[in-house]
This record gives C-alpha cells, structure tokens and sequence, in this order.
C-alpha cells in the first residue's frame, strides 16, 4: 500500500494542470488589458476630434 502511495503521480498531475490554467489566465488578462489600454486611447482620440 505505501509502494502504490509513493508511486501516485495524481496529484502532481493535477497540480501541473493548476499552474498551466494560472499561467493561461495570467497571459489572457495581459492581453486584455494590452488592449483595453489601446482602445481607451484611440475612442480618447475619436472624442477629440469630434469634440
């Protein structure tokens, strides 16, 4: 039994895919936000020329 417990890569693995769906939301909100930031400036601009 203590053979199969230290054999158990269940955990490992699921931890694994934890930190690959952090990194996967880290990089998603970077982008959104890379281009919410450009977006503000350009209707910023739009504001001003029509203003």
């Amino acid at each position: 039994m203590l053979k199969r417990f230290l054999k158990n890569e269940d955990g490992a693995t699921a931890i694994e895919y934890g930190l690959i769906a952090a990194l996967i939301g880290v990089a998603i909100i970077v982008a959104v936000t890379s281009v919410g930031t450009g977006l503000n400036g350009t209707f910023n601009d739009v504001a001003a020329k029509l203003g």
